[in-house]
């Protein structure tokens, strides 16, 4: 499936599960390692142990590596999903933020569950 501005996107990498939302242009916006861990040669593996992360827009083939990924929206059948202009508006202001990143609340997949429908994914389910 092609994703669409403010899709979320699912990517399967090997041993665990990320997530980013698209905005188009083959761009997607995601948590990364902070600049500090890149120099190490790191993964996003680097991201979940340090417990840190930026926000960053980068090419879907880079973010990806590879690996699978599908379009996921989810929580569409139970949420209505914010205007695409706001999704993406919000998502390129966050660029360059730190994050925290916790495995069970604050993960990638949060993140863009925030952006697309207004509230974090803990406070839905």
């Amino acid at each position: 499936e092609t994703p669409e501005p403010g899709d979320l996107i699912e990517i399967f990498h090997f041993g665990y599960k990320d997530w980013a939302i698209y905005v188009g242009d083959g761009y997607v916006i995601h948590l990364a390692p902070p600049s500090e861990f890149l120099r190490f040669g790191s993964s996003k593996m680097f991201t979940f142990l340090s417990r840190k992360a930026v926000v960053a827009k980068d090419p879907l083939e880079d973010v990806t590596w590879g690996c699978f990924y599908r379009v996921n929206n989810r929580l569409d059948h139970q949420y209505r999903p914010r205007p695409i202009d706001e999704i993406i508006s919000s998502a390129k202001k966050m660029i360059g933020d730190k994050k925290t990143y916790k495995v069970l609340c604050e993960n990638s997949e949060d993140f863009v569950t925030d952006l697309r429908y207004g509230w974090p994914r803990c406070k839905l389910v």
